[in-house]
């Protein structure tokens, strides 16, 4: 989880960043760019943000099935906690070897 949310944090701020540079391009002139950022600069910069945009996606898509399937890791969505009361219910384990291994897991 933590390495997702550090790529959400990486596309968030490269996209923040991209997307601020018109707000600070100079107004002054006969134009509104006043020669900043026009024709190919702003073609270019567009082509980047598609690509972030759509790299950012499939990264986040590709993330959640990964995070998802670890998730379904467990046989029959038991965790050690369900087969650990299971033992002791069967008799496999004494009650203090539960609480121990009942603490381990809780830590």
């Amino acid at each position: 989880m933590k390495r997702f949310e550090a790529t959400a944090m990486i596309f968030l701020t490269s996209a923040a960043v991209i997307a601020a540079g018109p707000v600070f391009a100079d107004p002054a002139g006969d134009s509104y760019y006043h020669g900043h950022m026009s024709g190919w600069g702003m073609g270019l910069m567009g082509f980047g943000m598609m690509i972030l945009f759509w790299g950012g996606l499939a990264a986040l898509v590709v993330l959640a099935i990964r995070w998802k399937g670890e998730r379904r890791a467990a046989p029959g969505g038991r965790d050690a906690m369900d087969v650990l009361k299971e033992r002791l219910a069967r008799g496999e384990i004494e009650p203090g070897e539960f609480d121990l291994r009942r603490r381990h897991l809780e830590s």
